[in-house]
């Protein structure tokens, strides 16, 4: 059954299209911040999710520190928006990277991550070109095996190398606990802090990250302040997660059922190209709220593969029906543009203005 609302959007904006409720977007910007204020954590709300400049603004104007990009093309946008307090989360490498960074410097408040020698030697040049000291956070791994230095001594050692390099400034940790290490977490920051403390430096950022870890908030003693990215729209994991609740998620996917060539089968327009191949681990690739007994079982590029064998309704040809996506974030980068909506009015489009800036 196609509800009036998704009529409307079908009708004007053809589907696949990903709407947003501005209602719950604001919602979920108050929820977090207000997390973040209870737990006496600042908020610095990754804009990886929404990508745009408009909802990174209401995230300030909430309350939030800054904002943390994972890559500098993001940050050029949000500083081209003039959002001037900016952690990028990741690891620069290149003359390339130096000298936007040396240019998003001199007109915002960068902060950096580094979790090795090479990166580290690389930036004072971006500190350079700015003409002002450039603040340099450790990376460090705390149980994800992703990036980030392994032990605390390894911190130490490349905060002293960063407060040793011309033209930077050691500003203390970045760390991404799992959502069970927290203990572990707390160890490590420990053992690092004491080190670098006994060397005459501080740590004065302290950052931990993910909304997953919205029940672990502020439990990092010396934490200082949270990234939470997810939040803004959520999606199927964080429901999963316990993070948030269908309620909370923001952002639909309106597709259109093009097919039923058999009683227990079905095509949406909706294939990988929309709502990508992230399963996020979860069975299926996305909730569709009028079938929530229907499975999208696998993608061709432009093609939802419907099982409906479990489902009690089934859709028709010609249905448009709203889906809730595994992994909003990489569904965002995805779309041009997001379709804005309070109740049943669409009030406009939004562009998603970082969309796949990947370096």
């Amino acid at each position: 059954m196609t509800t009036p609302l998704a009529a409307k959007i079908a009708r004007e904006y053809g589907t696949p299209c990903a709407v947003i409720d501005m209602d719950r977007v604001e919602r979920n910007i108050a929820r977090i911040q207000k997390a973040c204020d209870d737990a006496g954590v600042a908020n610095r709300p990754h804009i990886k999710t929404h990508k745009n400049p408009t909802i990174a603004r209401m995230q300030v104007a909430a309350g939030a520190k800054g904002i943390t990009c994972q890559k500098l093309g993001e940050a050029e946008i949000m500083a081209n928006a003039g959002i001037d307090d900016i952690l990028i989360s990741y690891n620069l490498l290149g003359e390339e990277k130096m000298a936007r960074l040396g240019a998003l410097q001199a007109k915002a408040n960068m902060t950096v991550a580094a979790d090795n020698s090479t990166v580290v030697a690389g930036l004072p040049k971006a500190a350079a070109a700015s003409g002002r000291p450039l603040s340099v956070v450790v990376e460090c791994d705390t149980g994800r095996k992703r990036a980030g230095v392994e032990t605390p001594a390894e911190a130490i050692a490349l905060a002293r190398e960063i407060a040793a390099s011309k033209g930077l400034e050691f500003a203390g940790f970045m760390l991404y606990p799992t959502e069970t290490g927290w203990a572990e977490a707390q160890k490590f920051y420990d053992e690092a802090l004491a080190g670098v403390r006994a060397h005459g430096l501080d740590a004065k950022i302290v950052s931990t990250g993910g909304t997953p870890n919205l029940v672990n908030l502020g439990k990092l003693k010396g934490g200082t302040e949270h990234r939470f990215g997810t939040y803004i729209y959520n999606d199927r994991m964080q429901v999963a997660a316990g993070s948030a609740t269908w309620d909370d998620c923001a952002l639909h996917i309106y597709s259109t059922v093009v097919s039923r060539a058999a009683p227990e089968r079905g095509i949406l327009d909706a294939g990988s190209k929309t709502l990508t191949s992230d399963t996020g681990g979860l069975d299926g690739h996305g909730l569709i709220l009028e079938h929530p007994e229907a499975k999208i079982a696998k993608f061709a590029e432009e093609h939802g593969f419907l099982d409906l064998s479990r489902s009690n309704t089934r859709p028709n040809v010609g249905d448009v029906v709203r889906i809730v996506p595994n992994h909003v974030c990489v569904v965002v980068n995805m779309m041009d543009e997001v379709v804005m909506v309070r109740g049943e009015e669409i009030i406009g489009t939004l562009p998603v203005a970082a969309r796949g800036k990947l370096r």
